[in-house]
């Protein structure tokens, strides 16, 4: 045919392609930007009904209200005082500290071994209230217990030691142990866990 329904040149070509190009790429992006939605919106409802995931919690913890940390437990039980053997050893001048000192620590529920005068390594040598000392183990364990009767005790350990037995070595700064009442605060502050930090009002 010819006239003015003839067509010439390529104007048909070029004017299609750029037009499903633009489609194609169009559809392409709507249906990445869809699954994306999607997933997004399957991961939290995971995260609201199994509670897991630590994005979500963060996102619902408002500022300020941060709970504080949980209190780590020992690393070592902490025995009762009936539990703990202790040697009363006197290394004043002055007589009958350790026999005293041993028959109040008896009615305070600890287990007395040994009572006499302290060794020639501590005799007339310890100048403070006291010396506690154990074997390596009761670092943590019997001395911080035995500690609560004394407060002001030098507390020391000897690898080579033998035994779960701990002693108390009096020294020239001894006057008395320290009040039942006060031993026993102590004693429940050291043994009983702190309470865990609890959120702000609001939280």
């Amino acid at each position: 045919m010819g006239g003015q329904y003839r067509i010439t040149g390529d104007k048909y070509p070029r004017m299609r392609r750029p037009r499903r190009r633009g489609r194609l790429v169009f559809l392409g992006a709507a249906s990445v930007a869809a699954l994306g939605l999607v997933g997004w919106g399957t991961v939290q409802l995971i995260d609201v009904f199994t509670g897991s995931g630590g994005h979500a919690s963060t996102v619902g913890t408002k500022a300020g209200c941060a709970a504080g940390p949980s209190p780590s437990p020992s690393a070592r039980p902490l025995p009762e005082p009936r539990g703990i053997t202790v040697n009363v050893l006197n290394a004043t001048t002055r007589g009958g500290l350790a026999k005293k000192t041993a028959d109040e620590l008896r009615k305070r529920g600890f287990r007395i071994g040994d009572v006499g005068n302290a060794s020639k390594e501590y005799d007339k040598k310890v100048k403070g209230t006291g010396v506690l000392l154990g074997p390596a183990a009761a670092l943590d364990t019997s001395l911080p217990v035995l500690a609560t009767q004394l407060p002001g005790a030098e507390r020391r350990t000897d690898a080579a030691r033998k035994g779960a037995a701990v002693d108390l070595i009096i020294g020239d700064g001894f006057k008395a142990l320290t009040t039942k009442a006060d031993a026993d605060r102590a004693l429940t502050a050291l043994t009983e866990p702190k309470p865990a930090a609890t959120p702000k009002k609001g939280c």
